[in-house]
C-alpha cells in the first residue's frame, strides 16, 4: 500500500507542475507573437526554444526572478509578462539597453533594475570582463537565470555574479544557467573565447554554495564540433549549449 500511495504522490506532483506550467506557457506563448518583438528576435525562437527552457528551468508566474545581464532583452520581453500579474522581474548588471527600450514599453512599468552601482568592465588589456557588486539587494528571490553570459566573466567576475545570485535567492531557489559548450579543459584559443567548459562551470557554481540538481539538452547540438568560434556562419545559431539548473541548499 506504502508504494502505491508513494506512486501517487510523485504522479500527483507530476501533474500539479504541469498545471503551474500550463499558465506560464499560456503567456509565454501570447509573448512570443507580441507586436513588440522585432522579426530578429522572433527567428531566434526555433533556435532558442524559450518554453522548453523555461519549463526545464521551473519557472513559475508566481515567481521573483532575477534577470542578469539581459542585453537587449530577447528574454526580458518573455519574462516580464510571465510574471508581471502575480509575480516580480529584476534586471541585474549590465540593463543599460532594457532600461532605455524594453522597460520603457507599456506592462513593462513594474519591472525593476538592481544593483545599477555594480560594474562589469575589463581590466586593462584583459580579454574578458570581471564585475564589481555588492549583491543584488533582495533576497529571497525564487530564480535567478542568465543566458549565454557565463563565458564573458574572468574567474573573479564569475566567482562574485555566482556569490550574488546565491545570496539573492531564497532556500530551494533555483539558479538557471546557460551557455555555449567548450571542450572539457581545453586551453583558450582564438576560436573558443564564447565558449565555457560546463564541468568547470559545475565546480565554481558548487563552490558558491550551490548543489547542482539537473541538466537538459533542449540545446544540445550534435552537429557542433566544438571547434569554431560561436558567430561563424558554419556553427551560428547552432552552437552546442549546456543547460544547467542548480538550487540553493
Amino acid at each position: 500500500m506504502k508504494y502505491l500511495l508513494s506512486a501517487l504522490l510523485i504522479v500527483s506532483a507530476g501533474l500539479a507542475m504541469a498545471d503551474d506550467f500550463a499558465a506560464v506557457e499560456a503567456r509565454l506563448m501570447t509573448a512570443l507573437a507580441a507586436d513588440i518583438r522585432t522579426e530578429a528576435e522572433k527567428e531566434r525562437d526555433k533556435d532558442r526554444s524559450p518554453v522548453e527552457t523555461l519549463k526545464f528551468f521551473g519557472l513559475r508566474d508566481d515567481m521573483k526572478i532575477i534577470e542578469l545581464l539581459p542585453g537587449g532583452g530577447w528574454y526580458t520581453k518573455l519574462l516580464v509578462p510571465v510574471v508581471a500579474e502575480k509575480g516580480e522581474y529584476y534586471a541585474a548588471l549590465g540593463t543599460a539597453n532594457i532600461a532605455k527600450s524594453v522597460l520603457t514599453l507599456p506592462g513593462f512599468e513594474d519591472a525593476q533594475i538592481l544593483a545599477a552601482e555594480s560594474k562589469v568592465f575589463k581590466q586593462d588589456g584583459a580579454r574578458l570582463y570581471t564585475l564589481e557588486t555588492n549583491g543584488f539587494g533582495i533576497t529571497g528571490v525564487d530564480m535567478v537565470l542568465t543566458f549565454r553570459n557565463y563565458h564573458n566573466f574572468d574567474a573573479a567576475g564569475r566567482a562574485a555574479m555566482n556569490k550574488a545570485a546565491f545570496e539573492a535567492l531564497k532556500p530551494g531557489g533555483v539558479y538557471a544557467v546557460v551557455d555555449h559548450t567548450r571542450r572539457h579543459m581545453e586551453a583558450d584559443n582564438p576560436e573558443n573565447a564564447r565558449r565555457f567548459d560546463p564541468v568547470r562551470a559545475i565546480h565554481e557554481i558548487e563552490a558558491a554554495g550551490f548543489r547542482f540538481a539537473d541538466f537538459s539538452d533542449v540545446h544540445a547540438r550534435p552537429d557542433d564540433e566544438l571547434r569554431y568560434e560561436v558567430g561563424r556562419k558554419t556553427v551560428t545559431g547552432n552552437t552546442d549549449r549546456w543547460t544547467l539548473k542548480f538550487v540553493k541548499p
